[in-house]
């Protein structure tokens, strides 16, 4: 059974706070001026220690209801930390591509250098949805070195995109290692602008990556999202970014965890608790 709504303690309180706060009347500069200026000391509380323990992982939770510029939060000082954003940068990663013309659509082909990696997924030439759906690293380490340093500084640097370490002994690198940082909240104003179309990218470009970041759809719900892992200093680094649109409702989502890394092939449960404890708090898919 897959139920329609949040998790019951979140449903509560997400209703209060719709009647607490009128929705936003369309206003795109409205919404765009909220949305901007988060404030985690506003935020209404979230209290998942109990879940988050269970995975063995610390963590923070971000959700963010698009309807009525409201956000809630678990464990806000987590929430303002940077960490490095790992795979979650193929989002901005594949905006940038496409504005810069680097590829020209979801359907343009990454070819496959001939190098074995290994994931096999990433042992074949992908379109750039394909390799956005299986996170092919060696794909988007390719689109970063044809944007270049000064591009991708760029258009960072305007989308507000965190603070990256952007040089050209690690333009292919700098999400993953090194000290580029986004803190959770940071993501959050990211994709609202991008939910929202609000971002300095074409719309048919923020158009185009909100769809390649389509997971699940069901009569009830859409699911939107991208994973990241980096292992910085023998730790492991998680997220879990996105959107859900239900009916009559939509919010952005940031999970961030972390947790002692374990021996290389046993960190499984840890790439899985990413996802499954959003959907969890979500209340949504198999869980």
């Amino acid at each position: 059974m897959r139920p329609t709504t949040l998790f019951l303690p979140l449903a509560l309180l997400l209703s209060c706070s719709n009647a607490e706060r009128q929705p936003s009347n369309g206003s795109a500069r409205q919404s765009s001026d909220a949305a901007y200026a988060l404030r985690p000391d506003e935020a209404a509380p979230l209290h998942f220690d109990r879940l988050y323990q269970s995975y063995g992982v610390e963590g923070c939770f971000a959700l963010y209801n698009l309807q009525n510029d409201s956000l809630s939060l678990y464990n806000p000082g987590r929430c303002e930390r940077g960490f490095l954003p790992a795979s979650s940068y193929k989002i901005p990663n594949s905006l940038i591509a496409l504005q810069t013309g680097v590829v020209s659509g979801p359907g343009d082909t990454l070819f496959w250098d001939g190098k074995k990696n290994w994931n096999d997924d990433w042992n074949r030439d992908n379109t750039l949805a394909e390799a956005f759906r299986v996170s092919c690293v060696p794909c988007y380490q390719l689109i970063a070195r044809k944007v270049g340093v000064d591009r991708m500084r760029e258009w960072t640097t305007k989308t507000g995109y965190g603070q990256l370490d952007i040089r050209e002994d690690n333009i292919d690198t700098f999400w993953l290692q090194g000290d580029s940082r986004i803190t959770p909240l940071q993501q959050v104003r990211f994709l609202i602008r991008l939910y929202r179309e609000q971002l300095p990218f074409r719309k048919e470009h923020q158009r185009t990556v909100k769809q390649i970041m389509l997971l699940e759809e069901t009569p009830e719900y859409k699911l939107y999202g991208k994973t990241g892992w980096a292992q910085p200093d023998g730790r492991n680094i998680g997220w879990f970014v996105g959107f859900l649109e239900t009916k009559g409702a939509a919010y952005v989502f940031v999970n961030n965890v972390e947790n002692e890394q374990a021996p290389e092939g046993e960190n499984g449960a840890f790439q899985r608790c990413r996802r499954e404890i959003a959907e969890k708090i979500l209340n949504i898919g198999q869980n």
